[in-house]
């Protein structure tokens, strides 16, 4: 039963796809599709191992943890929150830095010319309720 319901489902997507240009408001809609070098994301790091990892500074200093990572819809760049200050996870304050300022040395995850000050300086940020 399961295994009708998804061929008549994949059935009905195809159809659709065969059915012509969907058009919004009369403008055409198009997807451009970049190619990727297969080879070069494999010295990547994925997003389940960078969440979680301890943010240094060059002196090697802890200075806060990757607690998540956001790409919003019109920038389409990843930015990293980070949780700074508190101890053992009470009393820390989550702050966003664009992940392109974030460098990856020696597999550390270092921000150059960060410290616990100027983090937590920074403003506090907090997530929407949806999302």
């Amino acid at each position: 039963m399961k295994r009708s319901i998804m061929i008549l489902s994949g059935a009905a997507l195809f159809a659709t796809a065969l059915t012509g240009p969907t058009f919004s408001q009369g403008a055409p809609q198009t997807v451009t599709l970049t190619s990727v070098d297969p080879v070069k994301l494999t010295t990547g790091y994925r997003t389940s191992k960078v969440v979680g990892s301890s943010v240094v500074n060059e002196a090697n200093e802890t200075i806060g943890k990757i607690d998540d990572l956001i790409v919003t819809p019109s920038d389409k760049v990843p930015f990293a929150v980070l949780s700074v200050g508190g101890f053992l996870g009470m009393g820390a304050k989550s702050v966003v830095v664009p992940f392109s300022s974030i460098q990856v040395k020696d597999k550390k995850m270092v921000l150059p010319g960060a410290t616990k000050a100027s983090l937590g300086a920074l403003p506090a940020f907090t997530y929407n309720a949806g999302s």
